[in-house]
């Protein structure tokens, strides 16, 4: 074979250098794809990425029922009572009486139930809607309570503490696209969850309440007669409106 001219090695050479480049380019822009899919597996919006769930929850009462006690305490009363007007505000079923069987606390608890019971209904809880279930408890060293259970909605997030992504420099790259890490804001969504009074707040605003008839008709009555609608409360010259410290 003769061997080849300067000129066609210089074009061989020239064309080389062009496919090597083409591979570089494209083995750099794959790479930046890769990194750019890694780095684009989570949302930037902690309300996508650490979501609050609405669910059906309990909402549990246990009362402590010694052997020989002949009925609820007062304060155990008290309890019964706030959980029974709740009852009406935030429940989505009936009431379950769990009342312990086999124990040693099994008579009390049993005079308990009755007293329970009357207390739900002179609260207005139907009594069709209570049921009372024996239950045997697992661990027979410990004290066996009665539970007063009922289901309402609960609104949750999280877990929190996951870090599936690197925050520091890695190979993926994630680092270096100045993201909001996995975890941030999952803490605030999950306080948020817990001390919402009415979980479904966070999912529709509540209707308006009605006005006040009355108090509308002497607004427009003063504004009619040109008078200053306004509400204006006696409080003497400092302005105080007691006398406490006088």
């Amino acid at each position: 074979m003769s061997q080849l001219s300067t000129g066609t090695r210089n074009r061989l050479a020239a064309a080389l250098s062009r496919s090597a480049a083409i591979v570089a380019l494209a083995a750099a822009l794959s790479g930046c794809y890769s990194d750019r899919q890694i780095a684009d597996t989570y949302p930037n919006d902690i309300r996508q990425r650490h979501p609050i769930a609405i669910r059906e929850g309990e909402r549990t009462l246990e009362i402590f029922v010694g052997t020989n006690r002949a009925g609820l305490a007062p304060a155990q009363r008290a309890e019964v009572l706030a959980l029974a007007h709740r009852w009406g505000h935030e429940a989505t079923g009936g009431i379950v009486i769990q009342v312990p069987a086999g124990t040693s606390n099994e008579a009390a608890a049993t005079g308990v139930l009755r007293e329970i019971q009357a207390i739900l209904t002179a609260t207005g809880v139907p009594p069709n809607v209570v049921v009372a279930r024996r239950y045997r408890p697992a661990n027979p060293m410990q004290l066996a309570t009665v539970r007063v259970i009922y289901p309402k909605m609960v609104a949750e997030a999280g877990p929190c503490g996951l870090w599936p992504h690197d925050i520091g420099p890695s190979h993926d790259g994630g680092d270096f696209e100045n993201r909001e890490y996995w975890n941030l804001g999952c803490a605030s969504q999950r306080n948020l969850a817990a001390m919402v009074e009415n979980p479904a707040d966070l999912v529709q605003p509540r209707g308006d309440a009605p006005v006040h008839a009355a108090r509308r008709a002497t607004v427009i009555e003063k504004y009619r007669k040109g008078e200053n609608p306004s509400t204006v409360y006696a409080s003497d010259k400092d302005g105080k409106i007691s006398d406490v410290g006088k």
